[in-house]
């Protein structure tokens, strides 16, 4: 029995995807054994020296055109990337923001000046990103946010706190969104590229203590008139903010529901080698009935969830992505991976519960993945909305 087993899609099948994937692999065997996994996750972050390793192996910034030093690839790298961070239980890393969430709006909407800039150190790791947009009474909400501002001669003057913010504690680079006129509504609403080395008024919080991800760098932000040089409005035109932010989440979403394909695939394929080895009753538990159904099930759910990606991905690829669609596949993924591995750990008994088995982090973490990038309260409204 394997974790699924759906044909490879014509648009991964070339002897470059697999190279791409065996070089992927190598880097993990290497460098994300379970002894530094471990270390991320008592840390609360991944060192700036990892991401070094991951930049000098070409596994940074992969969609930055070669003009900036990336490799200017496409969605089809970050796709094979994050389900290989996955089956190898390294999503503690959080590339697949730094690349496919953060990264994209830099590429899409900064000048060539400033893509000359920053591109260079976010594809090397010298530059870590995140980005800036739930607020502590504002999170799928973003027309609701609190945060401000406002122009002072050749900067902005931004006031206000973020929260929850993925690599917040480490970034060097922070797309913060805020309102530049609280009046607009949603076209009120700027991004800014916030240079976290060089700008007054910005401060961190300490590390946020979570149920599951403790390796990823996750904290809040404050600004106190903060002052950001004007020219790093993205895009150089207010009001614009909310319209970039809509344009990208579909491929955040991907991005979430891609990692979490991944989790699935390696908590199938840890449960299934436990359960042939495991004996109850004279024995393995894998020739008892109960255990094959539950199995089936996962990998029928498995299957159903990856075929379905692909598709999503295929359109992404094309073009043809709908914000409905991208929230189908983050709601169905997510939903599917917390079923999943609620079952697979089930099957491991008594150390399914301990915290040295991979599959009990796997049960953490797995539950931040229907919350975050949009609950999926909210998906099923986005996708309500399309009937």
């Amino acid at each position: 029995m394997t974790p699924a087993n759906p044909p490879r899609p014509p648009y991964l099948d070339s002897d470059e995807m697999r190279m791409f994937e065996d070089s992927v692999d190598a880097f993990l065997d290497a460098h994300a054994g379970p002894a530094e996994t471990a270390r991320w996750r008592t840390d609360g972050f991944v060192s700036q020296e990892m991401w070094r390793r991951a930049g000098k192996a070409g596994l940074l910034g992969l969609s930055v055109p070669e003009v900036y030093g990336g490799a200017g690839v496409d969605f089809r790298y970050d796709a094979v990337l994050m389900e290989r961070l996955g089956i190898k239980h390294a999503l503690n890393f959080a590339i697949p923001l730094h690349n496919a969430v953060v990264a994209p709006y830099l590429i899409s909407y900064a000048s060539d000046a400033q893509k000359r800039r920053w591109l260079p150190d976010v594809v090397s790791g010298n530059s870590l990103l995140a980005i800036a947009m739930t607020e502590p009474a504002a999170g799928s909400d973003l027309q609701g946010m609190k945060t401000s501002a406002r122009r002072d001669g050749e900067h902005y003057l931004i006031n206000g706190q973020k929260t929850f913010i993925s690599n917040g504690h480490h970034a060097s680079l922070i797309i913060v969104a805020a309102k530049t006129d609280a009046s607009a509504g949603a076209k009120g609403i700027s991004l800014f590229v916030v240079e976290t080395e060089s700008v007054s008024g910005f401060t961190r919080g300490p590390l946020l203590q979570k149920l599951g991800q403790e390796g990823r760098d996750t904290a809040e932000l404050f600004f106190n008139d903060m002052r950001v040089p004007a020219e790093n409005l993205l895009g150089g035109v207010e009001g614009r903010g909310f319209a970039m932010l809509m344009e990208k989440l579909p491929q955040e979403r991907l991005v979430i529901a891609w990692q979490a394909l991944g989790m699935i695939k390696a908590a199938l394929r840890a449960t299934i080698d436990y359960v042939r080895e495991r004996k109850a009753f004279g024995k393995a538990v894998m020739d008892y009935q109960n255990t094959q159904f539950k199995l089936a099930e996962c990998k029928t759910q498995a299957t159903i969830a990856e075929v379905f990606l692909h598709h999503c991905t295929e359109r992404l690829l094309a073009g043809t992505l709908d914000a409905s669609t991208a929230s189908m596949a983050k709601y169905w993924v997510t939903e599917a991976q917390a079923r999943i591995i609620d079952e697979c750990l089930q099957l491991f008994g008594g150390y399914g519960y301990m915290l040295e088995y991979p599959i009990a982090e796997m049960y953490k973490d797995a539950r931040g993945y229907r919350i975050y990038g949009g609950s999926n309260e909210i998906m099923k409204l986005l996708i309500a909305r399309s009937l």
